[in-house]
């Protein structure tokens, strides 16, 4: 049999000369596990033609609270998407299983904002993990989730989840240049995503009241409240009850490490398109 010999004077790297294009930047933070079907969910995404990203990813430590928590891994991932001149923050969170075409559809929505006439916050539908399971889309604080929408339809919400939503640059830049400085773990960072957790007591009744939430529905409030869809130069979204958009037909699963994945008992049928009634002739 005759040996094929490898040719190493046609195995040369040509590194491209010119500049990176820092479109895309991919924040996942994780705790150091993935199911598999992440991995493939991620990995296996349909890249657009003539598309740049990177990823960038940070490890959290979910027990020890001087470690990164999920705000902290946001605003890490911040600090480094501004330094770095990116135009758009995708965040991708370790348990949200993506379907395939994600890029596809998040890569047409960016090109529209380009020419003026997008959004500068989208994100794809996913449920809470939990029985019974409801969406992460949220039209007025206190109320529970807005029910009156259909798979597939485009929906316009004041909250959302944070575990597949892109954001623009000038959006991330006005909420760091109103941030407190801090540090997370050896990073000098900015507040820019927060975890409320408060307690006060009312001096004229004697009762304590306390108030928790969630970091990603906090900074979303705080862009409307703080008016920085104004500041960032989206003034028509400053001026619209519901500025963000959640394309329902990106319908990401919310996964768990026994791979379980949410909704996990039908919860997303109610929210399916009804069926015309046809007419007979």
């Amino acid at each position: 049999m005759k040996k094929i010999r490898t040719n190493d004077r046609n195995l040369k790297l040509i590194p491209n000369s010119r500049p990176m294009n820092k479109r895309v930047f991919i924040s996942v933070p994780m705790t150091g596990l993935l199911r598999a079907e992440w991995v493939m969910s991620k990995f296996g995404q349909a890249i657009p033609c003539n598309w740049s990203h990177t990823d960038f990813i940070q490890w959290l430590d979910m027990v020890a609270p001087m470690n990164y928590l999920v705000a902290d891994a946001r605003n890490v991932a911040v600090k480094h998407f501004l330094e770095g001149g990116w135009e758009w923050l995708w965040f991708i969170d370790h348990d949200v299983v993506l379907p395939m075409d994600t890029s596809i559809k998040w890569n047409y929505r960016m090109i529209d904002a380009g020419l003026g006439k997008g959004d500068p916050i989208f994100g794809g539908l996913y449920f809470t993990k939990s029985v019974p399971s409801e969406p992460l889309l949220y039209r007025n604080w206190g109320e529970g989730f807005y029910a009156d929408w259909e798979l597939g339809q485009e929906v316009r919400v004041k909250g959302m989840g944070n575990g597949n939503t892109v954001i623009h640059k000038s959006i991330l830049k006005a909420a760091w240049d109103e941030s407190e400085e801090y540090r997370a773990g050896d990073q000098v960072v900015r507040k820019v995503y927060d975890t409320p957790n408060a307690s006060h007591l009312d001096p004229e009744t004697g009762m304590w009241s306390k108030a928790g939430g969630t970091e990603d529905i906090t900074f979303f409030d705080r862009c409307i409240e703080k008016e920085l869809f104004a500041k960032a130069g989206w003034p028509k979204h400053q001026r619209m009850e519901y500025p963000l958009l959640c394309d329902t037909s990106v319908f990401g699963r919310h996964i768990d490490w026994n791979g379980v994945q949410y909704p996990a008992h039908g919860e997303e049928k109610r929210f399916l398109p009804k069926k015309k009634k046809v007419g007979r002739n």
